[in-house]
């Protein structure tokens, strides 16, 4: 097949490209590389070193043998990704090119401006381009888990069948984003459905979980393919900031009582998702809605599962607690189902002490390129929250050779 990947140098997306190229997909790339630009602005990076996305191509040419076309721009250029629609003609589109970070989101009316822009406006240029030039390709969009909120029912699988005043109908099942960033992402829902229901596109929408891990089956051939790992307060998952603070030294950073509960997946089970909707596509007109994740945790289960792990290693784990920077139900019910993708054959690496223990021996490679001032939660829901969030102990602060220095 022909495969597109939007945002194709991220997180995801690299690990998802060299997936679909390693199976003998014609794969091409497209990237604005914002998300380098706004750890840049930040005076953040990723704890692996990342290559450019110049140089990633010719390794993977080198060690595979097989080539991944290129395309730099913005999807907020109309002209732009239109041209590469119209070129390269998409049999499959994997939509990652988004501004993913609900932290991020909510820094500022600015940022709030610029995350919507970015992913409505975005997704908005993809839709029409894909109905003016390719409108039997597959629209592969990641939603987010977040778009639901926390609801005191189960969370079915983006609909939900409704009884009201003697009538049934089945409709998209309620959303209740949590920032800005989420808020974006129901847009996205409503836009993509709206043009499978009108003009007879065909899209999945995976509403995924949060994603931890670095590795992949690919990545891990050659360190100069290695996908980016956050851990910051804006892009880091919740476990991938917990190993890493457990290899430095730092205490976990649990937010309010840490009995939120959220679901996760590693990130091999996304490349999973991602290829089983790719391979089993959504009919003309359909919108499919997955739930992508495989288990659920609260915020406290992970803390004590890195715990463990970091001290059979060695590590001196503790816990501190914050005053939570961000507005959300801390003690919920969370059941969320996810059957489709689990039918169609995924098969989920679970979290245990092995898989978290090999996370954390892909950190302490890396320790020396931390930068620890971006650790500690400095970004509020509400401008009213306090200045220091620390609601415990106060932690030592390490410089970005991990040496520790005194607190302030």
């Amino acid at each position: 097949m022909r495969i597109l990947v939007l945002g194709g140098d991220g997180y995801l997306g690299w690990p998802t490209a060299l997936h679909f190229s390693e199976r003998g997909h014609e794969v091409a790339i497209l990237d604005s590389f914002a998300r380098r630009r706004w750890h840049s602005e930040r005076d953040t990076d990723s704890l692996t070193p990342i290559s450019s996305l110049e140089d990633r191509i010719a390794a993977w040419r080198e060690i595979s043998g097989r080539e991944i076309d290129a395309h730099v721009g913005d999807t907020q250029d109309a002209a732009f990704l239109e041209g590469v629609i119209a070129d390269f003609r998409p049999e499959a589109v994997v939509h990652y090119a988004e501004q993913a970070s609900g932290p991020y989101s909510m820094i500022s009316r600015e940022h709030a401006v610029e995350t919507q822009v970015n992913n409505v406006v975005g997704t908005l240029n993809l839709l029409f381009a894909l109905r003016e030039h390719v409108p039997d390709a597959h629209l592969v969009k990641l939603g987010t888990m977040g778009e639901y909120g926390t609801p005191n029912i189960d969370i079915e699988e983006g609909y939900i069948e409704i009884e009201h005043r003697g009538r049934r109908d089945l409709l998209p099942f309620p959303k209740l984003p949590g920032s800005m960033y989420h808020l974006s992402k129901v847009h996205d829902s409503h836009n993509i459905h709206f043009a499978c229901r009108i003009w007879g596109l065909r899209a999945t929408d995976l509403n995924q979980g949060v994603v931890y891990g670095v590795e992949t089956e690919a990545t891990a051939r050659d360190e100069r393919l290695i996908t980016r790992f956050d851990y910051d307060e804006l892009f880091g998952t919740a476990l991938n900031r917990f190993c890493l603070q457990a290899v430095i030294g730092h205490p976990l950073t649990v937010y309010g009582s840490g009995k939120q509960i959220r679901s996760f997946l590693n990130i091999r089970d996304t490349l999973q998702c991602v290829e089983l909707a790719v391979l089993n596509p959504a009919e003309a007109g359909e919108f499919r809605v997955f739930n992508q994740f495989t288990e659920q945790f609260s915020i406290l289960e992970l803390a004590e599962l890195v715990k463990q792990a970091g001290d059979a290693l060695g590590y001196t784990v503790a816990l501190d607690r914050y005053v939570n920077p961000r507005v959300e139900a801390e003690d919920h019910y969370y059941n969320a189902v996810n059957d489709k993708l689990l039918a169609l054959g995924l098969k989920p690496h679970f979290l245990g002490d092995e898989l978290i223990r090999s996370l954390l021996g892909v950190i302490a490679r890396y320790s020396d390129r931390v930068i620890t001032n971006a650790i500690e939660p400095s970004i509020r829901w509400r401008p009213e929250q306090p200045e220091s969030l620390l609601s415990g102990r106060r932690s030592p602060q390490r410089s970005r050779t991990g040496s520790p220095t005194p607190a302030a």
